[in-house]
């Protein structure tokens, strides 16, 4: 009960870290949306996931050898395709908004990210208790992620952001969509990736890290189409002088700070995840997505994006979250 307290903590601090994390991008306006993603990419994807793996696992070579390269390479190519909805999700973000883009993203990925790891990995509990419960808790997660974005189609409207071909939303509800489909990769990366875990172990790593030796791979499966898509758009759009306009050498910074929230966060849902008992993956997934679609939507809201939508769009995104409001709680009691 005490470790399962823990690791709900943990998971609303990580929540709060990622659905801030993009923010910053606010603020790079000099820059074009590759200068800031790419920027983003080597932080969070390359430049701290090696760090942090270095400090806290010894002797890697050996852990990954003794993993096994197939084991190692099959983590990496989870990174790949869930690096694809990470350039979607950035796309997206231009397009739909925070609010919207979260919620859609977010809540296709927990019930893809939960329910195969479910099926794959713990058959014998799908018609327990836990299992009624995170089954629950999905369509919950679900339902309440349809709502947000009947909500956020209706602000768009409301403040003449939608052009009557529909094309903009269209494209960037389309690109969510994509990226909530592939985002559920992460998850089977860490469902999956047993194997690198109990080599960790083996080698003296402490309980709460062993989970870095997936994260490694991952990220950097993660940073090659993010990257390779920066590039071709610094190229295309002629963007990469942006880099050297004046004012901008603090965009950096800015760069790594929305790196350490997000790679933050995602080292403490690792950690939590490892506090929820044998289903920790699968449990801790939906309850990561839907606190998170919970803080995005607090942050739309503090940061404007339903300013001059009117009462009614807000309304129902507020009862889209009181549903994942209630899904976290039925999520929750699948852990006690």
């Amino acid at each position: 009960m005490q470790n399962t307290a823990a690791g709900l903590s943990l998971l609303i601090v990580a929540a709060a870290m990622n659905a801030s994390f993009a923010l910053p991008m606010k603020f790079t306006r000099k820059w074009a949306w590759e200068n800031t993603w790419l920027a983003w990419s080597i932080f969070a994807l390359v430049l701290l996931p090696i760090s942090v793996t270095l400090l806290t696992v010894p002797s890697l070579g050996d852990v990954y050898s003794r993993a096994g390269l197939a084991s190692v390479l099959k983590v990496a190519a989870y990174g790949a395709g869930w690096g694809v909805s990470q350039v979607l999700f950035g796309l997206a973000l231009q397009s739909v908004g925070i609010a919207l883009t979260f919620s859609i993203v977010l809540g296709l990925s927990a019930a893809m990210g939960s329910l195969i790891p479910l099926f794959s990995l713990h058959q014998d509990k799908m018609f327990s208790p836990a299992g009624g419960a995170i089954f629950a808790g999905v369509v919950l997660v679900i339902a309440g992620v349809a709502v947000c974005a009947i909500a956020g189609r209706m602000r768009d409207q409301a403040q003449g952001q939608a052009d009557s071909s529909n094309k903009p939303f269209a494209r960037g509800l389309a690109m969510a969509i994509a990226a909530g489909i592939c985002a559920s990769l992460m998850n089977f990366g860490v469902a999956f990736g047993g194997s690198l875990v109990s080599a960790a172990a083996s080698a003296g790593a402490r309980p709460e890290w062993t989970i870095n030796t997936i994260w490694l791979p991952l990220m950097m499966g993660g940073a090659v189409p993010n990257i390779l898509y920066c590039l071709f758009l610094l190229r295309r759009n002629r963007t990469s002088a942006n880099f050297n306009v004046n004012g901008t050498s603090s965009y950096w910074l800015l760069a790594m700070v929305m790196a350490i929230f997000w790679f933050g966060s995602t080292l403490m849902y690792g950690v939590a995840s490892g506090r929820l008992g044998e289903m920790g993956a699968v449990l801790g997934w939906p309850l990561f997505m839907s606190l998170i679609v919970i803080g995005a939507s607090v942050v739309g809201v503090l940061t404007g994006e339903w300013k001059s939508s009117g009462s009614k769009p807000l309304r129902i995104q507020m009862t889209g979250v009181a549903v994942l409001v209630i899904a976290v709680i039925v999520l929750s009691r699948a852990s006690l």
